[in-house]
């Protein structure tokens, strides 16, 4: 048995991968924590309350910690990511420095909205190292865009909280779901966007019009 596991550890590996994510996949839909947008004329069509979002205290760029109350009464927005991700995370995050700036021009980014980008590799992701993620590779407004960081069992724990999941394997890569979610001002989960890149089911005018729709209601 031994010399199995050790033979084929790898296809192991990946069949507990998937495994995992099937069970974590099949709890965040049965949840109702997942708004999948597919074939919906409107992604933004149900914002219905999902469950209360998990408090957490974290750190920003500059040291400082945050917590889901230093933002109440604003919408958020929470996107789990790690900065040396090779595939999804850079071109989401480009993303949603279009949707922070469709809501700049509307006068709401800061004032009324805060967005909230939490690494779940804080072993790699110095304060330094997500301050030129956040300023020189994607031209985040930190007045209203934080870049945190915290200890990476309490962050995976959180992140299925929001709705998202990370699993790390053994040489330190991280397999994770690609998730936005907005919560609104009272500090309910209202929308978990799945982001695919294959698909335009969610842009950067959804994800923003979304956070209007929260702000009107």
């Amino acid at each position: 048995m031994a010399a199995f596991v050790k033979r084929y550890s790898l296809q192991i590996f990946l069949f507990s991968l998937v495994f995992l994510f099937g069970i974590a996949a099949a709890w965040i839909y049965g949840s109702g924590m997942l708004n999948e947008n597919a074939g919906q004329s409107d992604p933004n069509a149900d914002f219905s309350i999902i469950k209360q979002a998990p408090d957490f205290q974290l750190e920003n760029v500059d040291g400082k910690t945050v917590s889901l109350a230093d933002t109440e009464g604003k919408v958020r927005l929470f996107y789990f990511f790690f900065a040396s991700c090779p595939d999804v995370c850079p071109p989401t995050t480009y993303m949603l420095t279009e949707a922070q700036d469709i809501l700049k021009e509307k006068g709401v980014f800061g004032k009324d909205v805060a967005f909230h980008s939490v690494t779940f590799d804080p072993e790699r992701d110095s304060k330094e190292v997500l301050k030129k993620w956040a300023l020189e590779k994607n031209k985040a407004d930190l007045s209203g865009w934080y870049f945190l960081r915290g200890d990476e069992k309490k962050t995976a724990e959180w992140m299925e909280q929001f709705g998202s999941l990370v699993i790390k394997d053994k040489d330190g890569n991280f397999s994770h779901s690609n998730y936005v979610t907005l919560v609104d001002g009272e500090g309910n989960i209202r929308k978990v966007y799945n982001v695919k890149m294959d698909s335009d089911d969610v842009t950067a005018e959804t994800i923003a019009a979304g956070v209007m729709k929260l702000l009107e209601s």
